[in-house]
Formats: C-alpha cells, sequence, structure tokens
C-alpha cells in the first residue's frame, strides 16, 4: 500500500488516507451574509467523491467584519448552521472526513468599514484600510466569538476544527512582534491571545475531538520572526491543547522584503519537519507537493503526517484518487466510476 493511502487516526478522527484539502477560500457567498451556498456544497463534496481524506472547509469567519471580503463564509449565526451541516453531512457519505477554519482577518477585512488589529498598524497596499487597535475587553470578547463559532461547527457536524494563526490574519497580528505594539497583558505575552482562543475553544468542542491551528513558521519581511520564534509559539499553543500543526509560511507583509519563499515543490516542509520533530506532534505539511511521488517521499521520510494539496485539488478534485492510483495502482473509487478504470 502507498503510505498516501494509509489511514490516520489521532484521538476520535480516523482518516482513510493522508490527503488533506487545505483551506482555500472561495470568495462565493450570494447574499454576502456567509452562509454557504450550492457552489460551496459542489465545491466540497466533489473532493470527497474524489478521494481526500481530510476536508478543510475554507477560512469562516467569526463575526461579519472578521471576513477579507463579504463574500467569504461565516460562522457567527445558529441560522448559519443547516447549510454546513448539509455539506457535512454529504461529504461523510463518500468516506470522507471534513473540518472548519475558524478565523478573523483582523487588519486584513478588505470590506470592513474600519477593520480591527492588535494594533493600528496598516498592511501595505492601498486596497486596505488603517485598522484600530483592539481594546483589552474588546480582545477578550473575540475569545468569545472564536469558541462560539466553533461551537456551532460542532453543532454542524464537523470532525474537526483548525483555528487559523497564520497568513497575516488576527491571530498572527497578535503574535507577531511586527505589529503587536500593545502595552496590555495582550503586549506583555504576545502568544496570549491565540493561547486564550484554543482554551476556549478547547471547552466547547468533544474532548476527542483533535485541534488543528495553522501557523505561518517564517515571515517573509524584515524584522519578522522565523522559525525559532515560530516553534516556541507551537510550544505554547500546544500545552494550550493544540493537537495537529498545519505548517504554512508569509502573510505578514510584502513578500520579498525580507527574504523570498521558495517557488519549488515542497519549499514549506522543512518547517512541518522542525516542527514535528522539536515537539512531537502530529504536522500537516503544504506547499506544492501535487507530485504524488514527492507526496509519499515525504510521508517516507517522516517529515510529516499529513499531506495537504491546494491549487492541486483546485485544478483537480480527484487528485488523490489518480495520485494513489499512480502510486500503487490500489484505489477505492465510487462504483459508479468503477468503468472508468
Amino acid at each position: 500500500m502507498a503510505l498516501l493511502a494509509a489511514p490516520f487516526q489521532f484521538k476520535g478522527l480516523t482518516l482513510k488516507n493522508r490527503v488533506v484539502m487545505p483551506p482555500m477560500c472561495q470568495y462565493s457567498v450570494e447574499a454576502h451574509d456567509g452562509t454557504p451556498t450550492d457552489w460551496h456544497f459542489v465545491h466540497y463534496v466533489s473532493r470527497a467523491v474524489g478521494g481526500t481524506g481530510l476536508i478543510i472547509v475554507e477560512m469562516t469567519d467569526v463575526e461579519p467584519d472578521g471576513r477579507i471580503t463579504n463574500r467569504d463564509l461565516g460562522l457567527w449565526s445558529d441560522e448559519q448552521i443547516p447549510a454546513f451541516a448539509r455539506i457535512v453531512s454529504e461529504v461523510h457519505k463518500y468516506g470522507a472526513k471534513i473540518g472548519v477554519q475558524i478565523g478573523h482577518a483582523g487588519r486584513k477585512a478588505e470590506d470592513a468599514e474600519v477593520p480591527v488589529s492588535a494594533s493600528a498598524i496598516q498592511f501595505p497596499g492601498s486596497r486596505y484600510k488603517m485598522p484600530r487597535a483592539l481594546t483589552t475587553e474588546e480582545a477578550e470578547q473575540m475569545v468569545i466569538k472564536f469558541a462560539e463559532s466553533a461551537r456551532r461547527a460542532v453543532e454542524a457536524g464537523m470532525d474537526t476544527i483548525e483555528i487559523h494563526g497564520a497568513h497575516g490574519y488576527l491571530i498572527h497580528q497578535f503574535q507577531s512582534p511586527l505589529t503587536n505594539k500593545r502595552d496590555d497583558k495582550y503586549g506583555r505575552d504576545l502568544a496570549l491571545f491565540g493561547v486564550e482562543v484554543i482554551e476556549a475553544v478547547k471547552k466547547v468542542i468533544p474532548e476527542d475531538m483533535p485541534l488543528i491551528m495553522r501557523l505561518s513558521a517564517v515571515e517573509y519581511v524584515d524584522g519578522g520572526y522565523g522559525l525559532e520564534y515560530s516553534t516556541e509559539l507551537c510550544r505554547r499553543y500546544k500545552e494550550a491543547g493544540v493537537d495537529i500543526f498545519h505548517l504554512s509560511s508569509g502573510g505578514e507583509g510584502p513578500i520579498g522584503s525580507g527574504g523570498r519563499p521558495g517557488v519549488h515543490p515542497g519549499y514549506q516542509v522543512p518547517f512541518a519537519r522542525a516542527i514535528k520533530e522539536a515537539l512531537d506532534v502530529p504536522v500537516i505539511a503544504v506547499g506544492r507537493l501535487e507530485d504524488a511521488q514527492l507526496a509519499e517521499a515525504i510521508l517516507g521520510n517522516g517529515d510529516t503526517d499529513l499531506v495537504a494539496v491546494g491549487r492541486g485539488m483546485l485544478r483537480d478534485p480527484y487528485w488523490a484518487i489518480h495520485a494513489i492510483r499512480e502510486l500503487s495502482g490500489e484505489i477505492e473509487l465510487p462504483q459508479q466510476y468503477l468503468r472508468a478504470f
């Protein structure tokens, strides 16, 4: 059996293979109310039909002004639960598991009248507005909003929750020295906001549900943090309750101002391996991993536990079937498609 096809089990989550569809915004909400549409239903269910082990629904926001744009998903209201539950139910029919990424865009919320952030520091670029700093009380209320969104995700039947702490969004803005210039408790301890979100979410999800966190391992900007800093962040977040880390990079400034990310396949894999080895936790690697042989190699080398394929899966909803077939010829297919193989 190909390693990519091997089951993965952690706590109460059992995946039929090691293939993850990472969260990728679709900007396809029609009524600006944050509720999934038929596009989202077809988009996610088709990847379940295509053999994916774990599907992580795109960044889903804890309040309306937390969206990157008004066409993004949200879980700030109980009225949004049924549309997510419909997707979950259908995904499960094809043997896939599904989670949702809970987040807040912070200063990168393009359609918010006045975005919020850890500090009043504008993200570079003409489409971004000057944010205002959240008060201490508002930050504490934001923690509760994350927990309430997680509660709704559980009610919708999600198998796991991913907290978005990467790519320059709100939690990242609190944990980065570039954007957190506060003088309150969240400024004295830059990991505190993320820790409080994790602890609050853990209280509302089942005890056997793994909690995933996505983190930028390095910042490609002048004065940005590196792997040593993010390793200690992950250590704090693990102590707070994170079970699995999903390692990406960048997002807190204009790319290239303080170093440039790789463009080669697997350029972020060393970040996943470093966190895995330092903290002895399961990790998800991501970043140009759509070559089946490469995906198999990083599993075989012990670099990662799960392989996330983003743009490759946008191009091919059946990437998992095709990759596993290429590696081993042994694939599980929907009976409706058997004659094609």
